[in-house]
């Protein structure tokens, strides 16, 4: 007798859960094309920043050439057009990748929730509905991580554009007033001050280049994955000090977004590990795209660490990492593999169909 209340109870949940995940996935679909309309009218605004921007370079380049009879007012009203122009374009470019991130989120979200509402139509609210929803809270778990990653990394950001481009702003405007105050007095000093700004921002540009790079590479969605790891291995040998040897082979192919951006993101990650944790002074990086699919191999001569130990203190202190790396992964089918010991160094071998 106590069997059929509780079929029935189990039952109800079961719809009511369905049920909300019915509303969450027309509710992803409407923030969708919400974001999708944000991205295009911010695309639009950055390019027209991009074109503001080299108007004025242009403008810049003809009054250093002729520094002598353009006035202090034009200079410093140049000058501060250039900064606003390149902190403005900056930050629109930040919001697109914002968005295009959100954007991506939700995609993979809106299958997710798309696929139990197939399971679910499919099985019904028997055993395997009841299944399903007992499943509900390893998926939720899942996009909870996923959602902390996202969140650790705008932290990590917000802090690298405070420690970086924001302090050299804040010193760019400092030498600006100090140029300004030596025009009346010392136009000889102030002639020279003028030419360290010049110095001063054009480092500051190229670490601002540097981080949007790191941020979301451009060339990534110009050019493709081959490209744009060459770029980054290089870069990262000549900041890391690590001797790095990428090899690439198979056909010279693109692939579809969102392989290249895994791709290089699970590479960018693994190099970061080695350069903070492996103690390793080489690294090679081996790249193949067959007819099949895409391997790659990241392997280093470290200090290495028990694969086994690290997957449970990283479950356990709920850290992203690797954990975070391999859902990427096997999200897209794909297949990662740590292969590791205590001072025999590290091998990572990554496998995704394409």
């Amino acid at each position: 007798m106590d069997a059929n209340p509780s079929q029935a109870e189990e039952a109800l949940t079961f719809e009511q859960v369905m049920a909300q995940v019915s509303e969450d996935y027309e509710q992803t679909q409407k923030e969708l094309k919400e974001i999708e309309v944000l991205i295009r009218q911010s695309s639009a605004e950055v390019e027209k920043l991009a074109q503001r921007n080299a108007q004025i370079a242009n403008k810049l380049r003809q009054m250093e050439a002729n520094l002598d009879t353009v006035p202090r007012q034009d200079i410093k009203e140049i000058y501060t057009a250039a900064q606003e122009a390149q902190m403005r374009l900056f930050m629109m470019r930040g919001q697109v990748e914002q968005l295009q991130g959100k954007q991506q989120y939700l995609e993979r979200h809106a299958n997710r929730l798309r696929q139990v509402l197939e399971v679910a139509g499919k099985a019904g609210l028997g055993r395997d509905g009841a299944s399903a929803a007992r499943e509900g809270p390893d998926e939720g778990s899942s996009i909870v991580r996923i959602i902390n990653a996202q969140e650790n990394e705008r932290q990590r950001l917000a802090r690298q554009m405070h420690d970086g481009p924001a302090q050299s702003l804040t010193n760019l405007i400092l030498q600006a007033e100090i140029c300004e105050r030596l025009f009346d007095t010392d136009p000889v000093r102030a002639r020279t001050e003028l030419g360290n700004l010049k110095d001063a921002v054009t480092n500051t540009f190229q670490k601002v280049r540097e981080f949007i790079f790191d941020l979301r590479p451009m060339m990534l969605d110009d050019l493709g994955l081959n490209p744009t790891l060459k770029r980054y291995v290089q870069d990262f040998e000549a900041k890391s000090g690590l001797a790095c040897n990428l090899v690439i082979t198979g056909k010279e192919q693109r692939l579809p977004p969102y392989a290249e951006v895994t791709v290089f993101r699970v590479i960018q990650s693994l190099l970061n590990n080695v350069r903070e944790h492996a103690n390793a002074t080489h690294v090679e990086i081996r790249l193949d795209i067959g007819p099949d699919g895409l391997k790659a191999v990241v392997e280093d001569d470290g200090s290495g660490f028990d694969v086994a130990e690290a997957m449970a203190a990283a479950r356990q202190r709920k850290t992203m990492g690797m954990l975070t790396i391999m859902e990427q992964v096997e999200m897209l089918g794909g297949e990662i593999q740590f292969d590791s010991s205590i001072g025999r160094g590290t091998k990572v071998q990554l496998s995704l169909p394409v």
